[in-house]
């Protein structure tokens, strides 16, 4: 109706002017720079003179091989979800197809360390244990925070955002099992694409003061800017609900955004001496690395619910039953995989 059109117009602008806001303050950010000519030994930066947004094949090929292995993966599960989303297949999907589909698009991320340990790029992490390798320990810094991000971070756009998935779905602490998969995928691209555009600035200015804060500059706008448009691009799935969805474009996508703004710079900083092998980290330093920022973030989410007032309830489960009847707990998903995975009846 009328009004509806109105308040997504007025929601359009909005969302133009801060995201043109944010784009201006970068470019005045840029303008103030000076260019790096200096040679550095940072393993975390290329060669002088050369500006670069994916690590250097030379002082870091164990990223460079990764983070060119996501991107080529990349375009693969955008394609996969822009298919499902696109002719609705979802609608003939069960709880277990959302699972299958879910778990399957991850595995080539999940498995690449064992599988695949050169990356197609040559990866020195085929000379490695499988413990020691770079991909392993990125992927398992994602698992964990992709696992704490839906297990805790989720309840509080329940509750603040009053955001609900009514899909059937075998659920976790009443958050669809999944999700826990899909962030895996959709969070591994986020953070590659966050690596280059970080690279892209300590390669290509002066350390100092000004570069410092337009690092920080484009934190900000990277996280709001991967926020809304994730939000902007799910709004087609109609399972995925908000009790005001434009709220959800604007407040919800700075809310959102306060996962990144952690997990933006600590993932381009994660073992970044890989290669020069001045620091060894473990699996459980990742591990431990991904529990600490992970509980950075819950702190942040809290204190801007504590600011708004608004109560946390975690694990619902009356909720959901109500919102998803034909669903089953997590403790019973396997049953369901001895029967028809597409198409056919759940048997929940």
């Amino acid at each position: 109706n009328a009004d509806d059109d109105a308040v997504a117009t007025d929601t359009a602008v909005t969302m133009a002017v801060v995201l043109g806001t944010m784009v201006a303050i970068l470019a005045g950010l840029v303008a103030i720079q000076t260019r790096d000519t200096a040679t550095t030994k940072n393993a975390a930066a290329s060669p002088a003179g050369k500006s670069t947004f994916i690590a250097d094949s030379h002082t870091q090929p164990s990223k460079h091989a990764y983070e060119m292995f996501a991107l080529y993966y990349t375009p693969v599960w955008i394609g996969c979800f822009a298919i499902i989303v696109g002719f609705q297949l979802y609608e003939s999907f069960t709880a277990a197809t959302y699972d299958v589909v879910c778990v399957g698009l991850s595995l080539p991320y999940l498995l690449q360390p064992f599988v695949l340990p050169a990356a197609v790029f040559g990866s020195p992490d085929a000379k490695r244990p499988w413990y020691h390798r770079y991909a392993t320990k990125a992927n398992l810094w994602l698992a964990v925070y992709s696992f704490i991000g839906n297990y805790w971070y989720t309840h509080y756009f329940y509750s603040v955002l009053k955001a609900r998935y009514t899909m059937p779905a075998h659920r976790l602490n009443n958050v669809p099992i999944a999700l826990y998969f899909a962030t895996h995928f959709y969070f591994s691209t986020y953070h590659v694409l966050s690596n280059a555009c970080l690279r892209k600035v300590v390669t290509t200015f002066a350390p100092g003061l000004r570069r410092t804060v337009l690092f920080i500059g484009v934190v900000v706008v990277l996280s709001y800017f991967t926020a809304f448009m994730e939000t902007l691009t799910i709004s087609s799935f109609p399972y995925y609900s908000f009790e005001d969805r434009n709220m959800a474009y604007t407040v919800g996508s700075a809310f959102y955004g306060i996962y990144f703004l952690v997990s933006f710079p600590a993932f381009f900083a994660f073992d970044a001496d890989i290669d020069t092998k001045k620091k060894r980290i473990t699996l459980w330093d990742a591990f431990v690395s991904s529990c600490g920022h992970g509980m950075m973030i819950l702190c942040l989410l809290d204190f801007v619910r504590l600011q708004l007032g608004v109560p946390l309830i975690v694990g619902d489960l009356e909720a959901t039953a109500a919102e998803s009847s034909g669903s089953d707990s997590a403790l019973s998903w396997l049953v369901d995989y001895s029967s028809g995975w597409f198409g056919g009846p759940s048997s929940s």
